[in-house]
């Protein structure tokens, strides 16, 4: 099991709406999320810079920001591009964050 961590970018003044989309994350999303091998998904959310820091566990080849061949993330990316920076695709501009110290 891997830990992977990233920042991706909110635009200001849709901390709510990002928080009220992810509430209701759509169950086929979560689902392959979930088959992909991603768990234990949290995003947090720096208000002072409006940056958000997401980390997960991954038991596959990769994480999230890996399945942007299947049609239900590309969606997904169209649904948050509004809210969210973005590049040309609808992805989320996304920096991969590496691990400096963990302690279990």
């Amino acid at each position: 099991m891997k830990r992977e961590a990233f920042k991706m970018f909110l635009k200001p003044g849709f901390e709510e709406e990002y928080a009220r989309r992810h509430a209701a994350i759509w169950p086929e999303l979560k689902a392959l999320l979930s088959e992909s091998g991603v768990s234990d998904y949290s995003i947090f959310w720096d208000k002072e810079t409006n940056i958000l820091f997401a980390v997960q566990k991954t038991s596959g080849e990769g994480g999230s920001q890996d399945l942007g061949d299947n049609p239900i993330v590309q969606k997904w990316w169209a649904y948050m591009a509004d809210i969210m920076e973005t590049n040309p695709d609808n992805s989320p501009v996304s920096i991969p964050l590496p691990e400096l110290f963990y302690m279990e």
